[in-house]
């Protein structure tokens, strides 16, 4: 099956999630709590509290995608133990993708508390998203799979499980996930995917 991708490096995720908090800072909203959807927000979430100065952060694990094949439903399976009632939250995610990931974050956050005021964050904003979150740092104009440095492994393995024929060897992988993806993976990496986890 092809699927259009973009590989993100870290030196690229670093270079956005600056610009994400600089849009956030310049727009002048001060969270007192970052709350990172998991497993995707970690990162970002990680950073931004870096940037914005702020240490409060806390999480909740929703499922829905596992490496690129999307569930029926976004399912919280780790609630937030935070209380948000009164507090400006900040909630970040990797990216909206299809809206699904946010409406349940939102509901579930609501369940936890009203607080003084809601922002959502992410990485990238596709268009086709249902939700269009208040920060943003990149717009996704044309649809394609992200893959982010810390999940390239189990994406890439999702990837190799799917291929009919089966590859054998590594460099059929690799002009595969070029023919089939679109994108180039370092010999090294490709490596460690295939050799780790499995």
């Amino acid at each position: 099956m092809k699927q259009s991708c973009e590989l993100v490096t870290w030196q690229r995720f670093y270079a956005l999630a600056r610009r994400l908090a600089q849009r956030i800072d310049d727009s002048g909203f001060r969270p007192d709590l970052i709350v990172a959807i998991a497993r995707g927000g970690y990162m970002p979430a990680r950073i931004l509290s870096d940037f914005l100065g702020q240490t409060n952060m806390a999480s909740f694990r929703i499922e829905h995608y596992r490496s690129a094949q999307k569930q029926a439903a976004a399912l919280v399976r780790y609630p937030l133990a935070a209380d948000i009632g009164g507090r400006k939250v900040l909630l970040v995610d990797d990216v909206s993708d299809s809206g699904d990931t946010f409406e349940a974050a939102l509901e579930h956050l609501h369940e936890r508390g009203e607080p003084a005021q809601l922002k959502t964050a992410v990485l990238h904003h596709k268009l086709v998203s249902r939700y269009r979150p208040d920060y943003y740092a990149c717009k996704v104009i044309k649809w394609r799979w992200i893959i982010y440095p810390w999940a390239v492994a189990e994406d890439l393995r999702g990837f190799i499980q799917a291929m009919r024929p089966v590859p054998v060897g590594s460099e059929e992988v690799s002009r595969r996930l070029f023919a089939e993806h679109g994108i180039r993976v370092a010999p090294r990496l490709l490596a460690d995917v295939m050799g780790m986890g499995n």
